[in-house]
């Protein structure tokens, strides 16, 4: 591939959000990024690469593991990593707001630290993405650690879903099951066929730029949880949000009921943040 060739082929670049997170876990996500690049590359559908490591004030030790692993990183002519430390930690999408107001590229993936990706993703992603121009932004089927799919694209929620999910015993949950696999999209989301989705997950957001700049990026409100629902909702003003199950990633995450009172803190106080901005719903 020759250099006129390949300065035609679109820009993508990647932020990353980081808080003392786990590294084997980041490492593991970077490699698995970096083969999905060069296999895009290898088909002509991308160009060079930027990850950009938005460190939201980890400690220092954690700090200084992440430099010495980049450091070792092998150089790249088309994969390239930018580390950047920030003072303080203003939320999630405050992170990726950083990334965002540094590049000018014509796709922009959001992406979570704890993500594995399937060589092919962004090969279909970026052809899904050529072949329709109404696309704003590409959502993959999600599995867990365990290998069964996770459900991350939703239905607008509702207060009882969300009590549900967050709070809820698992006898309590058998009860509603229909209610939570109708929020949950299981419908729709279970099949081999892209649909459209109101709301995407944050883990992973494939994006054109130019739908990112025009919604502002993320709220900055927002310092946990919710956000990427608020963006959702704000990105369907330009263009479609689509489920698109030949995407493929593994996501080692979890749900705020499991990471403690500071987490359930940051997940009320953002939930009603959301309904006062977009909309009660109760039931």
């Amino acid at each position: 591939m020759n250099l006129s060739t390949t300065s035609s082929l679109p820009q993508l670049c990647v932020s990353i959000v980081l808080h003392n997170s786990p590294l084997p876990l980041l490492l593991g996500s970077l490699h698995s990024l970096q083969r999905c690049v060069k296999a895009a590359r290898g088909d002509g559908s991308l160009n060079q690469v930027t990850v950009f490591l938005v460190d939201n004030a980890s400690d220092a030790a954690y700090r200084l593991s992440v430099q010495s692993e980049l450091a070792r990183w092998p150089q790249s002519e088309y994969f390239h990593l930018q580390y950047c430390p920030q003072a303080g930690n203003h939320g999630f999408g405050a992170g990726h707001n950083v990334a965002l107001a540094m590049v000018n590229s014509d796709f922009h993936l959001i992406l979570n630290p704890d993500v594995e990706l399937a060589e092919n993703v962004l090969q279909s992603g970026l052809a899904a993405m050529r072949q329709h121009s109404d696309i704003a932004l590409l959502s993959p089927r999600v599995v867990g650690g365990n290998g069964e799919q996770e459900f991350l694209c939703k239905r607008y929620p509702s207060v009882l879903v969300l009590l549900l999910r967050g709070f809820a015993p698992g006898f309590v949950r058998r009860v509603f099951q229909r209610q939570l696999a109708h929020y949950e999209m299981r419908d729709l989301c279970a099949g081999d066929v892209p649909v459209d989705v109101p709301i995407a997950s944050g883990c992973f957001m494939l994006v054109r730029s130019a739908a990112l700049r025009a919604v502002s990026g993320f709220n900055e409100d927002f310092f946990l949880y919710f956000e990427d629902f608020d963006l959702s909702l704000r990105l369907a003003s330009q263009g479609r949000l689509v489920f698109d199950p030949a995407m493929r990633i593994v996501h080692h995450g979890g749900y705020a009921a499991n990471k403690g009172y500071r987490h359930l803190q940051y997940f009320i106080r953002s939930g009603i943040l959301f309904f006062n901005r977009h909309g009660w719903r109760w039931m």
